[in-house]
């Protein structure tokens, strides 16, 4: 692969104009640090490979995950709640996580993606029954969930920096005028007039999971247009507040307006808020950010999780499913699991299972991915600023990156070694062009681009950078573009093949932590009724 320009580099993850104005920003020193990611090599090699089938005597299992993201982590929590040990977790990478990674070098564990979750509205909840064994929560049982103080998110939480300052809160309020507050007004009228909505059977229009939610037909009519074009028929004009609906979109689907479905975005605004005009859910989070739960998880697996390897050739027959493995270290292996849960990315799926590989399902094409660059900056101490004073979450209004979060900020040690996390989306329509240029891409490059991007808002940001790590997602999480969510494709690929069964935040095509969860619980509760065995509701 050739390697892309330093400032062809620039340019793609600025864009043209902001890559101009950033050119005495670039950095003076090549500054320290590495590209991490996934296993590319052995990504490859099942990508491009020949199938790969173990000989020998097979090991027999009961229940076969593949996959240690949060999916396939929460179908193994499950399972081992409901009196099953019989199951054995395998996953490509070195390390379990997915997208809710983390690292622990430098001054303070760091996410490599995901970074929070909600406090659950509802004690009849999966996530509820997590974070409550995991001694998140307050443990008044007869009072709304609420987190324990040390695991909110403490003040100040939001800073935005516009016009050669920081400001307090993410919308851009400063020098705003009565127009632009208007249309806020209005938006935020639209999204109190769907968190009021419930239909006959009493649900909401929006909830998480999204299995709880309705599917009304006006509920699903919104995913047949994008947010631009709701945003349009609520005459709302105003480049303010289509930044900071923008922003959302990009936030949690990596997508802009015109390619973001419209019931996606009201789903951001509507499902965490328990009422028409109160606050949503606070945030709560951990330096390491979802890394915490994957902690949780991956203890609760023990033994039975198997890194860096590579599932191959999964063959479902009517009394079991055949499969291979294969580690660097020990070449190829064959199992037999009486179940088989797949809690990978659909894109994955045909390459290894060998029905979808000879026939692949058309509803897999519906399937897109996005393009993600996560940067861990290591800093001495933090950059001095203008304005308001250093938050969790640190956004730039004219960046096409999202800013950064503090991984530190919860630990209450404001001014020494920190470590902040830079999250790009790159929203390109086309996500395999966005991927190839991406991945040619060095570190220099790389790094010329975030120094430059955050060099606007800090006074003396170079200085103290120690370094600079970075993560290169080539596929970080499904796209909700409009008509996918609601299109049939999805609900086809949740349906179990036999003794394989399917899981991942992509059925529900929003990459939230509750999602995956669900979907992980709803394989795993499959599993259990094919055993004779009835799941315990949670509530």
């Amino acid at each position: 692969m050739n390697h892309a320009s330093r400032r062809d580099v620039l340019r793609l993850l600025l864009g043209a104009p902001l890559a101009a104005a950033c050119q005495k920003h670039l950095p003076r020193r090549e500054i320290p640090g590495e590209i991490k990611g996934a296993r590319f090599r052995l990504g490859h090699r099942l990508r491009d490979a020949t199938v790969e089938r173990a000989a020998g005597k097979p090991t027999r299992i009961g229940v076969a995950i593949v996959g240690a993201g949060p999916s396939g982590l929460s179908a193994a929590w499950r399972l081992e709640r409901e009196g099953v040990a019989d199951f054995v977790v395998f996953d490509l990478e070195a390390q379990a996580g997915g997208t809710s990674a983390f690292g622990t070098e430098g001054a303070v564990p760091h996410p490599w993606g995901a970074h929070y979750v909600p406090v659950p509205r509802r004690q009849t909840s999966a996530l509820y029954r997590l974070l409550s064994e995991m001694n998140v929560l307050e443990p008044d049982v007869d009072a709304p969930p609420r987190a324990l103080e040390q695991m909110r998110i403490r003040a100040p939480e939001e800073r935005l920096f516009i016009d050669g300052a920081w400001h307090e809160g993410l919308f851009p309020g400063v020098g705003a005028s009565a127009e632009d507050w208007r249309q806020l007004k209005a938006f935020e009228a639209e999204v109190a007039r769907w968190v009021a909505f419930r239909d006959p059977q009493g649900r909401r229009a929006f909830d998480l999971p999204m299995t709880r939610a309705s599917d009304a037909p006006e509920v699903r009519a919104l995913d047949k247009q994008s947010a631009a074009q709701l945003l349009a028929s609520l005459q709302i004009t105003s480049p303010r507040v289509r930044w900071y609906v923008e922003y959302a979109c990009r936030d949690d689907y990596g997508l802009d307006l015109e390619h973001t479905s419209a019931w996606a975005l009201m789903l951001y605004f509507c499902s965490r808020v328990p009422a028409p005009g109160a606050e949503s859910a606070p945030f709560v989070t951990w330096p390491e950010g979802n890394g915490h739960l994957v902690r949780h998880l991956t203890d609760v697996v023990g033994p039975r999780l198997e890194l860096g390897r590579m599932v191959t050739d999964v063959v479902p027959g009517e009394e079991s499913v055949e499969f291979s493995v294969y580690s660097p270290d020990g070449g190829l292996r064959r199992y037999v699991a009486d179940h088989v849960i797949l809690a990978l990315p659909k894109f994955i799926v045909p390459r290894i299972l060998r029905p979808f590989r000879e026939v692949p399902p058309a509803h897999l094409s519906e399937f897109s991915y996005g393009v993600w660059m996560v940067a861990n900056v290591h800093v001495r101490r933090p950059p001095r600023s203008r304005g308001f004073d250093l938050a969790w979450d640190n956004v730039l209004y004219d960046s096409p990156a999202l800013g950064y979060v503090v991984a530190s900020h919860q630990t209450l040690h404001d001014r020494g070694p920190s470590v902040w996390t830079y999250y790009h989306p790159l929203t390109d329509a086309d996500p395999k062009q966005a991927r190839e240029r991406l991945l040619a891409a060095d570190h220099r490059g790389l790094t010329d681009a975030i120094v430059a991007d955050l060099s606007r808002a800090h006074l003396d940001f170079e200085a103290c950078v120690e370094r600079i790590d970075v993560w290169r997602w080539g596929h970080a999480m499904v796209r909700p573009r409009p008509g996918f969510v609601w299109g049939g494709g999805r609900e086809k690929a949740s349906e179990s093949l036999g003794r394989v069964h399917f899981a991942h935040s992509d059925l529900s095509g929003i990459a939230l932590f509750e999602e995956a969860q669900q979907r992980g619980i709803q394989a795993a509760d499959r599993v259990l009724m094919a055993r004779g065995q009835s799941p315990r509701a949670f509530d």
